[in-house]
C-alpha cells in the first residue's frame, strides 16, 4: 500500500471510528435539569470530543494496519 493509499484508508477509518464513538457516554442537559439558557435541552453537557478523537485515532490506526496486512494477501489470490 502506498503512503497516499494509507492516508486515504486512515482518513476514512478515522471518520468511521469517530462516528462510532461519538454517542458513547453522552448525557443531555435535560437529564438533570441543567439546561444552559439559549441552548437546546438535548445538547450534550460534556461531549468529551478530545477524548473521543483520541479513541478514533487509535481505532483508525488499527483498521489501517489491518487493511495494509489483509488487502495485499486477498488480492494475491
Amino acid at each position: 500500500m502506498s503512503i497516499f493509499g494509507a492516508g486515504v484508508v486512515f482518513t476514512i477509518a478515522w471518520w468511521l471510528s469517530f462516528f462510532v464513538v461519538l454517542p458513547i457516554g453522552v448525557q443531555g442537559q435535560w437529564e438533570d435539569e441543567s439546561t444552559t439558557p439559549g441552548t437546546e435541552e438535548a445538547a450534550p453537557k460534556h461531549p468529551m470530543l478530545a477524548k473521543k478523537a483520541l479513541w478514533a485515532t487509535g481505532g483508525a490506526t488499527v483498521l489501517t494496519v489491518l487493511t495494509a496486512l489483509l488487502v495485499p494477501r486477498l488480492l494475491a489470490q
